[in-house]
């Protein structure tokens, strides 16, 4: 029972972005076991956490983020812009139940200075995204959240941006990650997965200050990635195969089927 259960819940938690729901289905299409159905909760929990789900709260046209740094318990979590918490449905990632939340910090102004201006950088630099600023450890540290969505199903791909720091409020450095998450399936099932350790120093402890390291770490990680995705199409890509085959033609792979057994594609015949 508990293998079976781990290995269902392998398939929650390594879920592409935007797709969690298609993933429910397929396992109650494969199971009906009430027991290993219900024991899949905490892998629900654990991936809207890591994946730093939005969620648009009822009334409002904003989305927020679900993450470790911002969980009450008990199945609620909070967001210090709206100064509100709420509960969250980790299987149907739905929000309800609504209240007002006062965030207790001793570094309250420097959180709203960083949301304000982590919002900002998000909505100059990222379709689709969101922010989050918390107290976390105890009001030791200030963690930083950005995620932004992309997702295209009638093109057959979607993909997801996350980030997060964590900024010891009187330090001089600040610690996170940055990673990206991008699935395409169109005539096949191609996944980037990647994840870069960063560590900022700091000049300054004024939001300002932080968030331009922030978004000067961030564009250096794009740019990295997109050197990377030129050198791979231009070298080992283009090794694995003819860009074109020795007729300089397209294949047609619709009509391959039509071709006599025997018929080699270039019209001679085998012998």
């Amino acid at each position: 029972m508990a293998s079976k259960s781990n290995a269902v819940a392998s398939f929650v938690e390594a879920a592409p972005p935007g797709e969690l729901s298609n993933v429910i289905t397929d396992i109650k299409a494969l199971t009906s076991d009430s027991q290993v159905l219900k024991s899949l909760d905490p892998a629900y929990k654990k991936y809207n956490e890591e994946q730093f789900t939005t969620v648009k709260l009822p009334g409002s046209s904003e989305s927020v983020v679900v993450s470790e740094y911002n969980a009450l318990g008990v199945g609620r979590y909070f967001d210090t812009t709206s100064s509100s918490s709420f509960a969250f449905d980790h299987a149907t990632q739905k929000a309800s139940s609504v209240q007002s939340h006062t965030v207790e910090s001793q570094h309250l102004d420097l959180i709203k200075s960083l949301s304000k201006a982590l919002s900002t950088h998000a909505s100059e630099h990222y379709p689709s995204s969101s922010v989050g600023v918390y107290p976390a450890e105890n009001d030791s540290v200030i963690a930083l959240v950005v995620v932004a969505n992309k997702y295209s199903p009638n093109n057959f791909w979607n993909g997801r941006w996350r980030s997060q720091y964590l900024l010891k409020p009187n330090g001089s450095s600040m610690s996170g990650s940055i990673k990206v998450d991008v699935h395409y399936y169109e005539d096949g099932n191609v996944r980037l997965l990647t994840s870069k350790p960063v560590s900022i120093s700091l000049s300054s402890t004024s939001a300002s200050d932080i968030i331009r390291q922030i978004a000067s770490t961030e564009k250096k990680y794009q740019e990295d990635l997109n050197r990377a995705f030129t050198n791979m199409n231009e070298g080992a890509f283009k090794g694995l195969r003819r860009q074109l085959p020795v007729t300089r033609q397209k294949v047609e792979w619709d009509k391959i089927g039509g071709y006599r057994l025997g018929q080699d594609i270039g019209g001679g015949r085998s012998r």
